[in-house]
This record gives structure tokens, C-alpha cells and sequence, in this order.
């Protein structure tokens, strides 16, 4: 799944759940999805219900995106994983450090992700890797 359509990185989600609920055999990353859903009790019901792919969610609404939410740490794991970029794994060691909470720690690394994102596509730029570890390591107290 290097660049999957909103559908497929839904179902993809949804479906990882639905083996982990049901206890069948799952591939390494829908192990990964499986637990971050499993963090996220609050988005339990909405994957499990039968049109929960088709739903939108907008800035409008007030709600946040569950999908969007979840994609967001699949990436951050990606980005522990292989300390990319350089210096993130360390970063979210001290987020983890000061918060005593994974979980914590990483929305830590998901609020510096999201508003790098944001930055990017509010000026029309690529991704900024150096502001985003700043970010992280500011919310990490280093």
C-alpha cells in the first residue's frame, strides 16, 4: 500500500480491525493498525459499522477524522521504526519521558505531524522534516 485511495487505506483499516476482533491470522502491519485501533476505543463502533467507509468528515462538523486520526499514527510508527527522520525516535523518547503515557507521547508526535502538514499545505510547500522534529522536540521539553 505505497499510495492507496481513501477507500482502499479505510477498508485496509477496517478490515485489520474486523481480523483482530474475529482473532484471525493477520500480516505485520494489520497487526500494527489492530493495535493503534485498540488505543482508540472511542472509533470502535464507527469501524464496525457496516457504512463506516463512506462517511466525511469535515472541518464543519467539529469532529476529527477517525481515519485520518488512525493513518496518522500508522505513519508515526513507520517513522519510529526506521528514525525517519533522523533524530524522531529520540524525540519521542523524551515526549515519552515527560508524559510517562505511549499513547500520550505519540498524540505528542501526532499534534507536531498534523500541524506540519498543515503548514505545508497552507503555504504550498513540501513537508518541512526539520520543523516537524523541532515540533516534537519542543513537546518533548528537549
Amino acid at each position: 500500500m505505497f499510495n492507496p485511495s481513501r477507500d482502499q487505506a479505510r477498508s485496509f483499516l477496517i478490515e485489520s480491525w474486523r481480523k483482530k476482533c474475529a482473532n484471525e491470522p493477520m500480516q505485520a502491519m494489520e497487526q500494527v493498525v489492530a493495535d493503534i485501533v485498540q488505543s482508540h476505543p472511542e472509533y470502535h463502533a464507527l469501524l464496525e459499522a457496516p457504512d463506516a467507509a463512506e462517511k466525511d468528515f469535515t472541518p464543519e462538523d467539529g469532529a476529527i477524522n477517525p481515519f485520518l486520526h488512525m493513518s496518522l499514527h500508522l505513519a508515526i510508527e513507520e517513522q519510529l521504526a526506521i528514525d525517519q527522520p533522523p533524530g524522531i525516535k529520540a524525540a519521542f523518547e523524551a515526549c515519552l519521558e515527560r508524559r510517562g503515557n505511549t499513547h500520550e507521547a505519540r498524540h505528542d508526535v501526532l499534534e507536531s505531524l498534523g500541524e506540519t502538514i498543515w503548514e505545508a499545505q497552507r503555504n504550498g510547500t513540501s513537508l518541512d522534516a526539520a520543523a516537524y522534529l523541532e515540533r516534537v522536540k519542543k513537546r518533548g521539553g528537549i
